[in-house]
């Protein structure tokens, strides 16, 4: 079965780039929510304790934080 991952990201984040690109190229389907066009969900990322994106949630893998390969790698 495919996994779908959820993608925080921002304008003009490159680490944010590099990870859609990274999902993209290895087929991982992902759902984006940027937080300049949807500031509500900044708040969301707050209250669970996130600092920074991207931030790739999906079942059975911890949250991958920033640009991680090595981490998202799980998800293919």
């Amino acid at each position: 079965m495919k996994k779908t991952a959820l993608i925080y990201t921002k304008n003009g984040c490159m680490q944010c780039k590099m990870t859609k690109r990274f999902l993209t190229e290895h087929q991982i389907d992902f759902q984006e929510v940027n937080i300049n066009q949807q500031p509500e969900s900044l708040a969301t990322l707050k209250q669970q304790g996130f600092q920074s994106v991207p931030i790739v949630i999906a079942d059975g893998v911890q949250p991958i934080v920033g640009f991680r390969p090595d981490e998202l790698k799980a998800l293919v």
